[in-house]
């Protein structure tokens, strides 16, 4: 992957200065290497990982959601994957291999949110054949960013 990208994915805030800096190459060529990968849809959002943990009186519910679907003929999974995740809760839509078709990532105000989801809109789809919800109880690391930071034990160690 170009240097560009991988800097944009670690800090999408550092600087076009800065990227120049750390590339050997200028502020246009950066500029214009950006703009390219932007419209190309190399680029395609800049993003800020949030701890929602941290957020009082957030208390949105994440679930993991296995589907296993019917491929529709000449067009596989597309079709399906398309009609799923254009669902305003599927805020993520992936294609697996394994006992499941599709990873889908959905947020609700609560579990019955979701819960409706799945029965409501999901499960009655034609194509899909099984579903398996995970809910999220707590996250560790999201998009390579470890959330929180333990404090190192400043307990000392008993030795005899």
């Amino acid at each position: 992957m170009d240097d560009i990208l991988e800097m944009l994915q670690s800090n999408a805030r550092i600087s076009i200065k800065d990227l120049g800096k750390l590339t050997g190459k200028s502020e246009k060529q950066v500029e214009k290497s950006i703009k390219d990968y932007e419209k190309k849809g190399v680029i395609v959002k800049y993003k800020t990982v949030i701890n929602r943990d941290k957020i009082k009186g957030d208390n949105g519910v994440i679930a993991l959601i296995e589907v296993k679907v019917m491929p529709q003929k000449d067009v596989g999974f597309d079709l399906v994957a398309e009609r799923i995740y254009k669902f305003p809760e599927v805020k993520s839509c992936f294609l697996l291999s394994g006992t499941y078709d599709l990873l889908l990532i959905v947020e609700g105000e609560d579990i019955q949110t979701v819960a409706n989801f799945v029965s409501e809109k999901l499960a009655p789809l034609n194509s899909v054949r099984g579903t398996a919800t995970h809910f999220m109880l707590k996250k560790y690391k999201e998009d390579g960013v470890i959330l929180e930071k333990k404090d190192k034990d400043k307990r000392l160690a008993i030795t005899y």
